[in-house]
């Protein structure tokens, strides 16, 4: 019985992640991090060009999130979309209500 309340007490304080936070890769090598803020999800430019610039927030669970995409090069900013499975996101940015997207996969770093 002491050992497991003692194993209880290991994963009593370990927090799990949402599946988008944590580091991305983009194709072309550029690092994101997606961390928790103000009950959203924010993406980072980690490297690169726009390194330290968001890239939008989103917010949802489980593996798919809504949001805004900010296209940096553009200085747009458009409704987004994401899903994450496993070590794999997708991302994309929509235009004229969703009716137009754009997007990306990422790899988890």
């Amino acid at each position: 019985m002491t050992l497991a309340f003692a194993c209880l007490g290991l994963f009593a304080g370990a927090a799990i992640a949402d599946p988008i936070e944590g580091t991305w890769k983009r194709s072309n090598g550029t690092l994101i991090k997606y961390a928790p803020s103000g009950g959203k999800y924010c993406g980072t430019v980690m490297s690169g060009k726009y390194s330290g610039q968001s890239i939008g927030c989103m917010s949802g669970t489980g593996g798919k999130y809504k949001g805004t995409v900010n296209k940096l090069d553009e200085g747009k900013t458009y409704s987004g979309k994401a899903s994450v499975s496993g070590n794999s996101m997708t991302l994309a940015g929509c235009a004229l209500g969703g009716l137009i997207c754009k997007s990306e996969t990422l790899a988890r770093q």
